[in-house]
């Protein structure tokens, strides 16, 4: 019985909805479409309905608030960001619209906002509109692409404080590039948990000395990490495969000239890596990347493998070429099978844009220690 009263209320509700509106049009009165636009939003807001009929108040309600004052689009904004049934044309009708006041309040809270009309609102108003959907909750990499893109210096700091924000790599790393000089940019980026550490590295290299010493301060287990990816080749490393041992200097004179020559490339790579002539590989992969030795030596033998990861990939060199060279650095030898795929899998998701822009990054460093550290192998071979 209380259904069918329920139903019977809602279905009176419906009619005394467009008897308003009729009633509203006819008069033409900012007074009268106010009263039916609060009409259909009370009946809308505290009852349940089906895809139908929510449509059919979208219709009405749309209808009205074309016909209203700013003040009064804005009130009903407040009142659809929190309705989660809000009928989804008129959702857009607030999000695209040019005054604030109306889009921010679904900008930033509305459930029922798509990721395709963010992306059209960010695409195509002014900077409080980009503010307002940084401010939201969660937000996907095809939005923050374009906030950190379009956005100003308040819209891309916002959204770099927003824990709920997701970012590509491309993405980060245009905010990297922006936080250049930006010092409050800079350290909300380097504060957050999911940037890579690949990016954190490039973004500690161009931020400010006070920035780096709160970022030690605050993420010193990732600056430990960078520390120990820059810094000189360990004592064993330059005792087994340096530049001091004599067979370095003779693989050197062989490599270089084959580099000199043009006939230096991945086969050649590839090859000296399965017969485990680390020597010929690391300054092969030194010429061919522009990077110095003891920077190759440690991509080859660290533990972590995203940066030989990388390298392969900013060189372009195909699965079974990076494989052998994770063979060659691992101990022993030897790679489990699940190592192995989940390496294939990391490297199956790399871009090789991204990969380059962070060989960048390794080449403008191009420091270190030790005998042959932060050079590459002479091109003069005597």
């Amino acid at each position: 019985m209380a259904r069918q009263e329920l139903g019977l209320i809602e279905m009176n509700g419906a009619k005394s909805l467009l008897q308003d509106l009729d009633d509203a049009i006819a008069r033409g009165t900012d007074e009268s479409r106010a009263k039916a636009l609060w009409h259909a939003t009370d009946i809308l807001i505290t009852g349940r309905y089906s895809d139908d009929e929510i449509s059919m108040f979208g219709e009405v309600i749309g209808r009205l608030a074309e016909e209203i004052e700013v003040a009064a689009r804005a009130q009903l904004s407040d009142v659809m960001s929190a309705c989660d049934h809000a009928p989804l044309n008129v959702i857009e009708k607030l999000a695209l619209d040019d005054e604030i006041e109306v889009a921010g309040p679904v900008l930033r809270n509305s459930s029922r906002i798509d990721e395709k009309m963010l992306v059209e609102s960010a695409l195509t108003k002014g900077q409080s509109h980009l503010l307002a959907i940084s401010q939201r909750s969660s937000i996907g990499e095809a939005v923050t692409d374009v906030l950190v893109k379009r956005g100003n210096q308040e819209v891309v700091t916002s959204v770099a404080k927003n824990e709920g924000a997701r970012f590509s790599g491309s993405g980060l790393l245009h905010m990297v590039r922006r936080a250049e000089g930006d010092s409050i940019l800079a350290e909300q980026l380097g504060l957050r948990k999911d940037v890579p550490r690949h990016i954190f590295q490039q973004l500690i290299s161009k931020a400010s000395e006070d920035v780096r010493r709160r970022l030690e301060t605050e993420r010193p287990e990732m600056m430990a990490q960078i520390q120990s990816s820059v810094t000189e080749v360990t004592g064993d490393l330059q005792s087994k495969f340096g530049p001091s041992s004599r067979s370095y200097f003779v693989a050197k004179r062989v490599v270089t000239t084959q580099y000199r020559q043009g006939n230096l490339n991945q086969d050649s790579i590839s090859n000296y890596a399965r017969q485990h002539r680390f020597d010929e590989v690391q300054i092969g992969l030194s010429l061919l990347s522009s990077l110095p030795v003891d920077v190759i030596e440690r991509a080859l033998m660290d533990r972590n493998r995203e940066m030989i990861l990388v390298l392969c990939k900013a060189l372009d060199f195909s699965w079974d070429t990076t494989m052998s060279l994770l063979f060659l650095g691992a101990k022993d030898h030897l790679i489990t099978a699940r190592e192995l795929q989940d390496n294939e899998r990391e490297y199956g998701r790399l871009k090789i844009e991204t990969s380059r822009s962070i060989l960048k990054f390794y080449q403008s460093r191009k420091t270190g220690t030790g005998a042959d550290a932060g050079r590459q192998p002479e091109l003069q071979v005597h």
